[in-house]
């Protein structure tokens, strides 16, 4: 990286930074403009508005300038770094983040560590985020790439919980993630930190109709089946009976009231067997279960 002294005190690019997006100025303050603006990006009106989210850390501000360069997932889109912002001591710990950016033509911008700490949603920032675009994948384009197996979050409500199952899905080689209904913002910042990279590795599908993205799957030839704690049948009882065989698009509910209601537009609900004394799983993890086990009828030798 290198660094050329200013000239002036502004946070206007010139051509000539735009030309050589490792090239910066002083740091820029919390009160800078392009500060200012990313800060919006906090809040989830202000990603819809303008179309952008924060990718926060080494971990997912790398993935994101690696998924540059890779190819995108059937469906989706190639992800968009619009800038990285580092601080000092960030670009210290991890020396590799501007090497990428100027191999990918991004603008790395250095700004103090108030200014980082403004954009941060964790409690220790590492002086890292990267300003992406927000992914508009359609679930058509998706669900027309026939994947054999998706997860759909339907009224899921936190998100820790969202971005642990988007990271789930990516490693048991899910096609996607539907969120559906009244659903967590998968680029909200926790969201984002808890998948560790992943929303940059499949589409995330977001709509409000759950019954059209239930159909949805089914015009896809996809069987849904519910993760419930109260079913009749279990996970590996239906595995035996091959019930999990072929195309499927797993359901998770919320995690205070369940699938409710939606248990009764669903192919199966099944329970994931609790053989010791604990009263049951928390979403994430029965969600881990749940595709894993789906994930191994579809990667089976003979299959």
């Amino acid at each position: 990286m290198s660094v050329r002294p200013s000239a002036r005190r502004s946070d206007v690019v010139s051509e000539e930074e735009m030309a050589h997006p490792g090239t910066v100025e002083t740091p820029l303050t919390e009160r800078s403009s392009r500060v200012s603006v990313a800060r919006k990006l906090t809040r989830r009106a202000g990603r819809e508005r303008a179309g952008m989210f924060l990718a926060e850390g080494a971990m997912a501000v790398t993935e994101a300038l690696d998924a540059l360069s890779g190819q995108h997932p059937p469906g989706g889109a190639p992800t968009e770094v619009r800038e990285v912002f580092a601080t000092h001591e960030g670009l210290r710990r991890h020396p590799e983040v501007a090497d990428r950016c100027s191999a990918a033509g991004v603008a790395l911008r250095i700004v103090t560590e108030r200014a980082a700490a403004t954009l941060s949603e964790t409690v220790t920032p590492q002086g890292l985020v990267a300003v992406c675009g927000l992914p508009r994948p359609s679930l058509d384009g998706v669900l027309a790439a026939r994947p054999e197996l998706v997860a759909v979050l339907s009224d899921v409500a936190d998100p820790g919980n969202a971005g642990t199952v988007v990271r789930v899905a990516d490693a048991a080689g899910a096609g996607a993630v539907l969120f559906a209904g009244d659903t967590v913002d998968p680029y909200n910042g926790k969201a984002v930190r808890a998948s560790t990279g992943s929303v940059f590795h499949l589409p995330l599908i977001r709509e409000r109709d759950v019954s059209s993205v239930f159909a949805a799957c089914r015009d896809a030839g996809m069987k849904l089946i519910g993760a419930d704690g109260e079913a009749a049948e279990d996970l590996h009882t239906a595995e035996t009976r091959g019930r999990l065989d072929g195309p499927t698009a797993w359901v998770f509910g919320s995690e205070a009231h369940g699938l409710g209601e939606r248990s009764a537009e669903l192919d199966h609900a099944l329970r994931v067997p609790v053989y010791g004394r604990a009263e049951s799983l928390n979403l994430a993890t029965a969600a881990a279960v749940c595709l894993y086990t789906s994930a191994r009828r579809v990667h089976r030798p003979e299959a």
